[in-house]
């Protein structure tokens, strides 16, 4: 009797096992999903960029030719619909501050006089251009770096010294002097850039770029660092 009491509880306890076993390996085998990653960047949007910008010349301010100031202080907006996730077009204008250096000359031949001074003039320059722009939101962050490229114009600098000759009595054309300076000229602009996007919200984020900007002619090239906020809709 106890031998037969002992194989029941024997079989029972096995039974208990195996069935917790089961349940336990039913519980092991569900799984659930992950929740979704927030998307901070939708596939079709426009975007309105503000920002701040400044412009350094790619050569000593003496040798350019277009800005003639070292750096300049402004801003600027740019106007963008992405079409797809990853591509998006659009126009930008920007303007910025020159303290442009003016060059004047007095040159007296007979006399070996040379005289080379510069006086200051503050003037606005600006540009607007089209532009393509290739970019990769991370997945599952808010970052989104990209390149872009545009083309357009460029206005406001260029200005260059007016040098005459004048006579003098008995010595013939021997001065050579500056009497003012060119207007503006207006030039074709190329750009190509990148940068970094980061969105606080779906709707808002903040954009810093730097971009090489080519401008018709020699010595008239400049960079351009860019910072500001993003509106996306």
């Amino acid at each position: 009797m106890k031998k037969l009491l002992l194989c029941l509880l024997g079989a029972g306890a096995l039974a208990s096992a195996a069935f917790a076993g089961t349940e336990y390996s039913g519980k092991e085998m569900k799984q659930v999903a992950p929740p979704p990653c927030p998307e901070w960047y939708a596939d079709r949007e426009f975007n309105v960029s503000l920002w701040g910008t400044y412009a350094f010349v790619g050569h000593d301010w003496v040798d350019d030719r277009y800005i003639e100031a070292n750096h300049a202080w402004g801003g600027g907006v740019d106007f963008k619909y992405f079409f797809m996730r990853y591509i998006g077009v659009g126009i930008e204008g920007w303007a910025v501050d020159a303290n442009q250096k003016r060059e004047d000359i007095f040159v007296d031949f007979s006399d070996g006089i040379f005289q080379r001074s510069f006086h200051s003039e503050r003037n606005a320059i600006g540009a607007v251009l089209g532009t393509l722009t290739l970019r990769y939101p991370i997945p599952c962050t808010r970052f989104a770096p990209y390149i872009f490229g545009g083309a357009g114009g460029i206005f406001g600098g260029g200005q260059r010294p007016i040098n005459k000759a004048f006579t003098e009595p008995g010595e013939g054309f021997d001065i050579v002097q500056t009497v003012g300076h060119t207007n503006s000229e207006a030039r074709a602009i190329g750009q190509v850039g990148g940068g970094i996007e980061i969105r606080f919200t779906p709707h808002i984020g903040w954009v810093s770029d730097f971009s090489w900007n080519i401008v018709d002619g020699p010595q008239n090239n400049f960079g351009m660092v860019r910072t500001g906020v993003n509106f996306a809709f």
